[in-house]
């Protein structure tokens, strides 16, 4: 298990807005891995954020990969613009996606990473015929749509369920793991299979980003170690 890389991916949900590259710069300096960026709508969940013009802003100020999680309804309309916009890696929620192994295609071609997302009611059994073309699976925790909710706990047997069938077909991509992700959860959601750990307020939230960071890192490590050696 000491192969398997443990990232952090602060939300910049819970940044400061007002300040949100000097934000991005500081989460980077304090050894995040990730910065993640939830783009949302209004209709396919209730809250509005930002569009490419942000992850464009984004990209100029940071080296680190930009997560574009689209929680919007017809992703297949803006792909091509977050992807020019500077993405590294967008997902997709398969509940938005009519053709969902059409839309990871077309990510891909596009040049970036493509991820599917499931909200907490939807199984990874949705997942089973387009795994091999995913390069990374997001389970959201919480219900999407607002930063600082609790983590839901039987999330946790989904991410050994999607972790098993992903060894299963001896396909092993990231899990990423997005709500509610603390000093109290990430051991467990880590030791459940997950490698990528969105944190919001948890990071932003506090006095110290990297101490944060180092803490939430060495507890997801300690998480991995106790994994399940099968997958």
């Amino acid at each position: 298990m000491n192969d398997i890389k443990i990232r952090i991916a602060p939300s910049i949900l819970s940044a400061d807005f007002g300040r949100l590259a000097e934000e991005v710069r500081s989460v980077e300096m304090a050894g995040a891995d990730v910065i993640h960026i939830d783009v949302m709508d209004g209709h396919f969940v209730p809250n509005i954020t930002i569009g490419p013009m942000v992850v464009k802003a984004l990209h100029s100020v940071t080296k680190l990969p930009l997560d574009v999680h689209l929680m919007i309804e017809f992703p297949d309309r803006y792909i091509e613009a977050f992807a020019q916009a500077g993405a590294s890696w967008i997902t997709v929620h398969v509940e938005a996606c009519t053709h969902i192994h059409r839309t990871i295609n077309a990510i891909k071609a596009l040049g970036v990473k493509a991820g599917a997302v499931l909200n907490p009611a939807t199984s990874p059994s949705t997942l089973e015929y387009i795994l091999a073309d995913l390069d990374m699976v997001l389970i959201m925790s919480v219900n999407p749509g607002f930063g600082g909710q609790h983590f839901i706990p039987s999330s946790l047997g989904k991410i050994r369920h999607l972790r098993k069938l992903l060894a299963s077909l001896n396909h092993y991509v990231p899990i990423e793991v997005d709500g509610g992700v603390n000093f109290y959860t990430i051991e467990d959601v880590a030791s459940a299979g997950a490698d990528i750990f969105v944190a919001g307020s948890a990071v932003f939230g506090s006095q110290d980003y990297a101490a944060t960071i180092k803490k939430l890192k060495e507890l997801g490590r300690k998480g991995i170690n106790e994994r399940d050696v099968s997958f």
